[in-house]
């Protein structure tokens, strides 16, 4: 390569190059990376105190940093050296080792590139499959701290999914510590009820104890849906009942146990793995008033309880497989709409998928009023259906949403009963809310619009 046309490419020469450093730097893992001091100075006034200082550090040859990974230092030096980084530098592996040498050596500019690059990431769903891992990662390296944007992010993104749905070992007890205080009397979206996050951190610290400690509780304490199906457990004597305690305890505290009912303290106290007052200080029903879910509650609407409504459909439009889809026949040549049988009225966030299995023209997905709504033609024609449209455009609104759709389409519907607004995930990307629905209706239900030869399925939302 000719030298002297490209800045970037000639300093990229420079990154991690034994030839034309003057300073090794050794990090966490013991690897020793390559760099030039005063390039490191004039980027960074965290390294030019480390390597100007007056001390012994401005005259060695090598520094040590051994709080640093060589993953993460290595991104730290392409940015210094060239101001940016390799569209595919960040990884799973090593995103939080970065973000914490940046956090560490005050390169903002670098610690907001992560970010908008992670983000990105979410809204396309590369990353949220292993959030967990991150999660106990950052646990690990970083202290806890409200003003921490990285942790922000996670923790919002893994309380909106059910602690049921992650495997037990994933998230380590620091790191549910973390989501747990972040989110306790604090105004977040969660999916979790509180019975369920006592039983989640109650398994995973039986987990650090043994696996035969970790396999009794598990038969010990039921879920809230084997509490309602009356499901019969074994009652087995928890011998290490002592240590899970132990474990237990930094958790305790970010714990609201006002949102777990009495009768499920039945499962609770004979474990005798919680403080004595807790109990008693719960032995008395609590508020009713008190949602079981800390928060912004985000509602999981169970799968026998979401099916479309035979008594409120449009003519020509036949429900099948127990309620879940809805076919329009062909003699159907005008739009009719189907609502589902659920209101959804309580504040909170509700979400569902509508699964496209044969597509028609102009589709419509969205909700609609509890009153003044015809099913005799397109939710998206009238002013009490707020839906968007298989052409990409939400109804009262100009702007493109989103790309078309059509068959085997995937849309998430996520009704926000806080702020009476809604968003869509289409295919897997999730969109902003739609800004022209800024006051939804208090009550309102899910609704679709189909014509000949279009086939709608129904169902809970499953969230990756």
């Amino acid at each position: 390569m000719v030298r002297g046309y490209s800045l970037n490419q000639d300093l990229k020469l420079l990154v991690n190059n034994p030839k034309y450093s003057d300073i090794e730097i050794l990090c966490k893992d013991e690897r020793k990376l390559y760099a030039c001091r005063a390039i490191l100075a004039a980027r960074s006034e965290v390294l030019d105190g480390l390597l100007y200082n007056g001390m012994k550090e401005s005259f060695e040859k090598q520094i040590s940093l051994p709080t640093i990974n060589s993953c993460g230092m290595e991104i730290i030096l392409e940015y210094i050296y060239v101001g940016s980084i390799k569209e595919n530098s960040l990884t799973k592996d090593n995103i939080v080792e970065t973000y914490y040498a940046a956090d560490y050596f005050q390169i903002t500019s670098l610690q907001e590139l992560i970010m908008n690059n992670f983000r990105n990431s979410l809204e396309n769903n590369y990353t949220r499959n292993y959030l967990p891992e991150l999660l106990s990662k950052v646990a690990e390296i970083m202290p806890l701290s409200e003003d921490n944007i990285l942790l922000d992010l996670f923790v919002k993104e893994i309380a909106s999914v059910s602690l049921n749905d992650i495997e037990f070992g994933r998230l380590s007890i620091t790191a549910l510590q973390y989501l747990l205080f972040y989110t306790y009397e604090k105004e977040i979206p969660f999916a979790t009820p509180e019975y369920e996050v006592f039983r989640y951190s109650a398994i995973l610290a039986a987990k650090q104890v043994s696996n035969i400690t970790y396999k009794t509780l598990m038969e010990r304490l039921p879920t809230l849906e084997q509490i309602e199906d009356s499901i019969q457990l074994e009652n087995k004597f928890i011998a290490n009942h002592q240590k899970v305690s132990k474990e237990l305890d930094p958790l305790i505290k970010y714990i609201d146990f006002k949102r777990i009912k009495r009768s499920q303290f039945d499962f609770i106290e004979p474990l005798k793995i919680i403080p004595a007052e807790i109990i008693q200080q719960n032995s008395e029903p609590i508020n009713t008033d008190l949602i079981n879910i800390r928060g912004i509650p985000i509602y999981r609407i169970k799968e026998s309880d979401l099916f479309w409504d035979e008594s409120a459909c449009g003519s020509n439009l036949n429900i099948s497989d127990n309620g879940k889809v809805v076919s329009a026949s062909d003699y159907c040549n005008y739009q009719r709409s189907v609502r589902a049988n659920i209101l959804l009225e309580n504040k909170g966030i509700y979400e569902w998928d509508v699964i496209i299995e044969k597509a028609c023209t102009y589709a419509w997905v969205g909700v609609c009023a509890s009153e003044n709504f015809s099913f005799q033609t397109a939710a998206g024609l009238q002013p009490t259906g707020w839906v968007l449209g298989s052409g990409g455009y939400c109804a009262n609104s100009t702007s493109k949403y989103c790309p078309s759709f059509g068959d085997g389409t995937k849309v998430t519907v996520h009704l926000d009963m806080n702020k009476r607004t809604c968003a869509f995930t289409v295919n897997g990307t999730k969109y902003k809310e739609v800004l022209a629905w800024n006051d939804l209706p208090s009550k309102l239900y899910p609704v679709v619009s189909l014509r000949r030869s279009g086939c709608f399925r129904i169902q809970p939302y499953q969230k990756n």
